[in-house]
């Protein structure tokens, strides 16, 4: 009887371990599908670009944690309403060059990013790690920026033509606005012409037909 009772015990304990363990591993589970869509919904697109370039979900959640770590250790500020306007002057000027020098002002608007980016607390480093800082709280706008760098690449190859330059210009805006936290209109150029919104033509009156009077034998149209 002792010797049942030591069983039944031990049925118990072994049943009461792999409960606790098959709760665990659910509760891990569901931890990591929280991080990783927490993970997605912060990085975006940036999120496959570590996934695909790290092989597997952990190593590139590993990579946007560490991300997160330093950018929080960073003294990213804001723009005073001066260093705003400044820059945005700055813009007007590099957007003005294209017109006489396509290639400088796709240099000049992916420089002037950068001091931006300085100036707001992200410190001086290469590409890589500049984007990688960038993508903790400015995902979004990421993409138009790897866009304009790989167009300044291929333009110090000479293989990049004036459409691609003013392309580039307009992506390095669409950071450089965000960054800058002024309203500012959406570029849809580099010469400063913004495209307005479209006019409605006004509605065709209809003829109004008068019934002749015994006085007047045929229809009259008065429009």
């Amino acid at each position: 009887m002792p010797g049942t009772a030591l069983i039944v015990v031990a049925v118990v304990i072994v049943a009461i371990l792999i409960v606790v363990a098959w709760s665990s591993a659910r509760r891990q589970r569901s931890d990591g599908l929280a991080r990783t869509e927490k993970l997605r919904e912060q990085f975006g697109p940036e999120y496959d670009r570590t996934l695909a370039a790290a092989g597997d979900t952990r190593s590139a959640e590993k990579e946007l944690a560490a991300r997160q770590q330093r950018v929080s250790n960073l003294d990213i500020r804001h723009l005073s309403t001066d260093e705003g306007q400044r820059f945005n002057d700055e813009w007007q000027g590099v957007k003005a060059s294209f017109v006489d020098d396509p290639s400088a002002a796709a240099i000049g608007a992916d420089a002037l990013v950068g001091r931006v980016m300085v100036a707001r607390g992200y410190p001086v480093s290469d590409f890589e790690q500049r984007s990688a800082d960038m993508s903790v709280d400015h995902s979004p706008t990421l993409e138009h920026y790897r866009a304009a760098h790989e167009t300044a690449l291929r333009d110090a190859l000479g293989q990049a033509d004036t459409e691609e330059l003013r392309q580039a210009v307009i992506s390095s805006h669409v950071l450089f606005g965000e960054l800058v936290e002024t309203p500012t209109p959406v570029e849809t150029s580099v010469t400063g012409v913004v495209e307005p919104a479209p006019v409605e033509e006004p509605a065709a009156k209809e003829p109004v037909v008068v019934e002749p009077s015994p006085e007047t034998p045929e229809l009259v149209e008065v429009r």
